[in-house]
């Protein structure tokens, strides 16, 4: 069965009901005072509010454009639609809530397609305690998938904008790994055994640092962004937004073992420049940072320290002490893919 066999509507109430019908999550809004009066099938959702700050976001998904067929099968494109957005709410020490979900469908696209997808975004949902509450489903030349999502924050909120000098630079985890994925399946190349499985895991089913999050605002830390379009480039946003710049050893990136058994020569290029980990980029001053490090998993890392510079300006340290700006590196849709080697000269 096709989507055009089964028509709009019919489409919208067969994934309400498996949006609802099994929806397992907990409630994270419940506890500070939010609780959903309206579910999805209506006009709009509709939930109260208590103390607790709300947060908004929104990612879009295009076939071709953020994934393929070949790279990412449908159940993955549902669990990453949701963890970009996810991840977005975890940057700023929130937990998510409520979830609109537009469709963009040619009309020749499998209903089973669709379903395996929503399962994808159940999965996630369910373990991060996000509830689809509605949604969208229009006719395209190509299939997209937009999301948006809510979240509460009950202090507040981790900001792009408040990094200062003398500020440590942190990670919560090793970079570059969904990248090392992505170029593993691109490139169909060998990978050592185990590494090859890791690292398509990675890129396909990535894990949004929400609890590292809350660990981060509740030990006072005030900066820290998401690593969506590459370290080096994220790191540069935060920096310009908060009128800085910053120093970053390469020695002390975290990189997996599996990706740099699988790159041995590219896994600094993939850590600065792979993008899609959805990890979490902050800063903090050294107390701060020394308290929050032994908190956080396997992989987090002080990686560098924030300078009084030109704002948006990252610059890569050698061991030998060499010093270099580090260019574009990352994901940008008007952009392109960087060459091969460009983050390091």
């Amino acid at each position: 069965m096709q989507v055009k066999d089964l028509g709009e509507f019919g489409l919208i109430e067969r994934l309400i009901d498996m949006a609802v019908r099994q929806r397992a999550g907990p409630d994270n809004g419940g506890p500070l005072g939010f609780r959903l009066t309206v579910d999805a099938g209506d006009d709009t959702a509709a939930w109260r509010t208590g103390v607790a700050t709300e947060l908004f976001t929104t990612d879009t998904m295009v076939e071709g454009v953020h994934f393929t067929r070949e790279t990412t099968p449908w159940r993955d494109v549902g669990w990453k639609s949701m963890a970009s957005n996810i991840s977005d709410i975890a940057a700023m020490g929130g937990l998510p809530t409520y979830a609109l979900v537009t469709l963009g469908l040619p009309p020749d696209t499998a209903v089973a397609d669709m379903e395996e997808m929503y399962r994808g975004m159940l999965e996630i949902n369910n373990q991060y305690g996000v509830a689809i509450v509605g949604g969208d489903i229009v006719r395209s030349p190509v299939f997209f998938i937009t999301v948006a999502l809510t979240g509460v924050q009950d202090g507040q909120p981790l900001l792009r904008s408040t990094a200062r000098p003398g500020d440590q630079v942190g990670v919560t985890g090793y970079v570059g790994s969904s990248g090392g994925g992505l170029r593993l399946m691109l490139d169909k190349t060998a990978a050592p055994p185990g590494a090859a499985e890791y690292l398509r895991q990675a890129h396909r089913r990535p894990q949004p640092a929400v609890a590292q999050g809350r660990v981060l605002a509740q030990a006072g830390v005030l900066t820290a962004m998401d690593i969506s379009d590459g370290l080096a480039d994220d790191l540069s946003k935060l920096c310009k937004a908060s009128g800085v710049s910053a120093r970053i050893s390469a020695s002390q990136v975290p990189v997996h073992p599996m990706l740099r058994a699988a790159f041995p020569s590219q896994c600094l290029e993939l850590a600065l420049g792979g993008g899609e980990d959805y990890l979490l980029l902050f800063t903090a001053p050294p107390h701060v940072m020394a308290q929050v490090m032994p908190q956080l998993p396997e992989g987090a890392a002080v990686i560098g320290e924030i300078l009084a510079g030109p704002p948006g300006q990252v610059l890569l340290a050698d061991q030998a002490g060499r010093v270099w700006p580090v260019g574009p590196a990352g994901w940008d849709h008007f952009r392109g893919d960087p060459a091969p080697g460009q983050t390091i000269p």
